[in-house]
């Protein structure tokens, strides 16, 4: 799982076709996870499903691991921390955290909550693009990322104004994935010059197991999941999981950083709808207002950012010398 950009630059030695729609078809599939995951989330330690996840895919991945490895060897210091940080932090941590705010929500049947909190993804992941990939940010950000912060309180809380501390719980959670996943997106679009596709996407589940053994250590989760919840499992990894960012690796490469973020708001979109059609979800007036605000404020975000004009700058590979 991840996030979405604006319109940023792209390397001067490759301008391929942009793969926007790629990146939007994979973060959809990751709009389903909620499907999978409420079951798993309310029966198992969010550790215990965290950990599953990524020994399930990194199977499937397996017979390439040599070789992944041996690419992560040969990458400058600064693409190893990037990949190492994309694994225990955005593929590990934010999906423990994505979890078990999804097992705080089951006891207010609110699922959507923390999966449409997602789309400020955008907001962090273009304020991280500034950081890791020099992109220049406008003055006018500021117009759609106040008004997204308070959709985002409206959301959060069936009463805006009586603020309960399971409710807060859950938002904190779900917004600490989102900083994680949008983080993923800016490193993942950092590394791309560096790796490909499929070696970004194993050693991502390479570390992230990592992660996640540290995880079930750190909360004290079950390693057994039950043979009854093997199915759900394998579904959750393959199909939101590693199909999904299989395909994302490969948008991402010919998709700037700050539009694929933007592109990443089919998940939270797929997600709303799924979870008010299937998990049986009930919104607040409120809430329903912060949900419009938010979509609102992102999406006038994208359009703005979109229409910024191409910037012609070395690739994050190009614009620093070799180090280590």
């Amino acid at each position: 799982m991840t996030t979405a950009r604006g319109a940023d630059p792209v390397s001067t030695t490759a301008r391929t076709r942009d793969a926007t729609l790629l990146v939007a078809g994979a973060a959809a599939l990751w709009g389903l996870d909620g499907v999978l995951r409420k079951p798993l989330a309310t029966a198992l330690d969010a550790g215990t499903v965290v950990l599953w996840e990524h020994v399930i895919a990194l199977a499937v991945l397996a017979p390439g691991l040599p070789a992944a490895l041996r690419a992560f060897a040969r990458c400058r210091w600064r693409d190893r921390l990037a990949v190492v940080v994309i694994g225990v932090g955005a593929s590990a941590v934010a999906t423990a955290l994505f979890t078990q705010s999804f097992a705080l929500a089951a006891r207010s049947h609110d699922f959507v909550t923390p999966l449409v909190l997602q789309k400020l993804q955008p907001v962090f992941a273009i304020a991280l693009a500034v950081v890791l990939l020099r992109e220049r940010l406008r003055p006018s950000y500021a117009v759609f990322v106040l008004p997204a912060l308070v959709g985002a309180w409206l959301l959060t809380f069936a009463d805006p104004l009586d603020v309960r501390v399971s409710e807060l719980q859950a938002a904190l959670l779900a917004v600490g994935a989102a900083v994680l996943w949008a983080g993923g997106t800016v490193l993942g679009r950092l590394v791309s010059t560096a790796l490909d596709p499929r070696e970004i996407t194993t050693l991502r589940f390479g570390f992230g197991l990592l992660g996640a053994i540290g995880v079930v250590q750190a909360t004290g989760a079950a390693v057994a999941p039950g043979w009854g919840n093997l199915p759900g499992l394998v579904l959750l990894a393959l199909i939101p999981g590693l199909f999904a960012l299989v395909v994302y690796y490969r948008a991402l490469r010919s998709t700037p950083a700050s539009r694929a973020t933007l592109a990443e708001l089919a998940f939270p979109a797929t997600a709303a709808v799924v979870g008010v059609l299937f998990l049986h979800t009930h919104l607040s007036g409120t809430q329903w207002l912060g949900l419009a605000v938010v979509a609102v404020a992102v999406t006038l975000l994208g359009w703005h950012e979109s229409r910024r004009p191409a910037a012609v700058v070395p690739s994050a590979r190009e614009s620093e010398p070799v180090r280590g």
